[in-house]
């Protein structure tokens, strides 16, 4: 638990996934995060590398998901890591790619496991009304049990919905598919967008939702896509009307030195985007600050 240790030691799990098929950059941010510092500064007591890559382009007809049977492969390889970090009382930081990887993490994790999921978008969507037939569109509709059936093994819900916070997805006036995705989101799941969480404080927010439940595990996702896209533009999705640095820091601080924490992912950089390495190192230094 971290509550015990100021600075803790994490096992890193690299996970070059883009569900893409396309190669993006996401596929080279665990490297790039790492040469920019992530391995010593967090610290990472070790590194595992994991075999999680989509190669093929074709939405499969079944589930509408690109490179469908990739995703079930690249999300045994991830669940076979976290599970054995876990295992062995580790404190796993899952380093992306995109959040497919997510699926994953649920795979991996103890049943009854929550989620703390910040995030730019819902990602409520499934095979049908995704435009691009990515994973990384809908895996928290996925693991709630409302993305494409068979994409997963087993028809029940990984997370249950009322044990979900979904923070810093955009509100629906920014776009009219904003709104259509966001009415998407099950009622059960508590959240606040990004404009909601600057009006509260993100300290406040944090704090609030990081004392609730505290003797259940709970995992923290962290797309950076939340950020604002003049704060972070090396992502593949940008969006405008997102949390700046500062308000990331303070939100997800709190969150990550809850004692009932059991695992943080990290997603969504895309170096390709990034030539000199500027949002490498600002990311790296933003997460010594906000997870130690």
């Amino acid at each position: 638990m971290v509550s015990s240790r100021e600075r803790l030691t994490w096992t890193a799990i690299n996970v070059p996934l883009d569900s893409s098929g396309t190669g993006r950059g996401e596929e080279r941010a665990p490297n790039a995060l790492m040469a920019a510092g992530l391995r010593e500064r967090m610290p990472v007591g070790a590194v595992i590398e994991t075999d999680a890559r989509v190669r093929s382009t074709d939405r499969d007809k079944r589930t509408g998901v690109i490179g469908a049977r990739q995703v079930r492969e690249a999300s045994r390889a991830v669940a076979a890591a976290v599970r054995d970090v876990l295992a062995g009382r580790g404190m796993p930081l899952v380093i992306g790619g995109d959040c497919t990887l997510l699926l994953g993490v649920f795979l991996g994790t103890a049943p009854g496991t929550r989620l703390w999921f910040v995030d730019g978008h819902a990602d409520f969507l499934d095979g049908e009304t995704s435009s691009s037939g990515e994973a990384a569109d809908m895996e928290l509709a996925t693991i709630t049990g409302h993305g494409p059936l068979g994409l997963l093994p087993g028809t029940d819900a990984l997370v249950e919905p009322n044990a979900v916070v979904l923070l810093g997805h955009r509100p629906d006036e920014l776009d009219p598919e904003v709104a259509r995705e966001n009415a998407r989101i099950d009622p059960a799941i508590f959240a606040l967008t990004a404009v909601e969480i600057r009006s509260r404080g993100a300290r406040s927010v944090g704090q609030q939702i990081a004392a609730k439940q505290p003797h259940i595990p709970v995992w923290l996702h962290i797309d950076l896509d939340v950020l604002d896209e003049k704060a972070l533009p090396a992502v593949t999705y940008p969006q405008p009307l997102g949390l700046d640095w500062q308000e990331l820091i303070e939100l997800i601080h709190a969150l990550a030195t809850a004692p009932q924490l059991a695992g943080v992912s990290v997603a969504d950089y895309n170096p390709d985007l990034d030539k000199d390495g500027k949002y490498a190192r600002r990311i790296v230094d933003a997460l010594e600050v906000a997870l130690t």
